[in-house]
Order: C-alpha cells, then structure tokens, then sequence
C-alpha cells in the first residue's frame, strides 16, 4: 500500500490528514516490517516528544481497521506493517528479531481443508516464524 492510497482511505471514512498521521504512515512506508508500538512511539517522540501511546494505539487501530496496516503478534506483543500490496492472496515469514517479512505465495489450506471434512472453514491466518539470514 502506498501513502498515497492510504490518504484516501482516510478521507474516504472521513479521517482527517494530521501530522501525527502523515508522520506515522512514512514511518511505516519506509520500513518494510513489523514494527511494536513502542518504536513508532520512539520515533515519533523526535518531533513530537509529548505524545502518548493513547494516541499511537488509536491511529494504529484505525489504520488496522481501515486494512492500510497489517497486525500480528510477534512475542506477545502486537507488530503492524503496511498493507501489502501483492492483490494476491498470500503468507509471511515474519523474523522474530528485526520483524522483517518474505512472502510465502503457496496456501497450505488446501492441504489442511483435507483434514477437515463436514467443516466450513470462514478465514484463516497462516504465519511463519523464525529469523532471517541477517539475524541468524
């Protein structure tokens, strides 16, 4: 997801465009991670050094809930990213050290589907965990 499409999310639901929230969209643009609440807090505390984690959990939460960011638990913790942008339906290996993300472009539930006759299955989430070569 670019910024760009982001934007008009936001003001398609009537969001308006702060600095907070241009501030927090480039700093997810341009890391191509997940990323805790407390690092986006750690940057955004350099131009804004009294902001609140009230304030970084409500715009992360609304761009959650507006499908412009991703969210996972990495640690017990939640992690978001920037929507990706594949239109294709897909997976990740997520690092558990630096957060960084490879798509995996092959579904096992197929394979899983088998083991579940006589069930509807209605979504589902399938994530990889571990570390990536630069953190091994």
């Amino acid at each position: 997801m670019t910024i760009d499409e982001a934007w008009r999310i936001l003001q398609e639901h009537q969001y308006k465009r702060t600095k907070n929230r241009e501030s927090i969209l480039q700093f997810f643009a341009d890391n191509n991670r997940y990323l805790p609440a407390l690092e986006v807090k750690n940057f955004m505390e350099t131009d804004n050094p009294g902001i609140s984690f009230d304030t970084i959990y409500r715009n992360l939460a609304t761009f959650t809930e507006l499908g412009i960011l991703e969210e996972t638990e990495l640690n017990g913790e939640r992690h978001f990213r920037m929507q990706c942008d594949h239109g294709v339906h897909h997976h990740h290996f997520i690092c558990t050290a630096c957060g960084l993300t490879r798509n995996i472009p092959h579904c096992p539930m197929e394979l899983i589907s088998v083991n579940l006759p006589n069930y509807e299955v209605e979504g589902h989430k399938f994530e990889i965990y571990g570390k990536c070569p630069q953190c091994q």
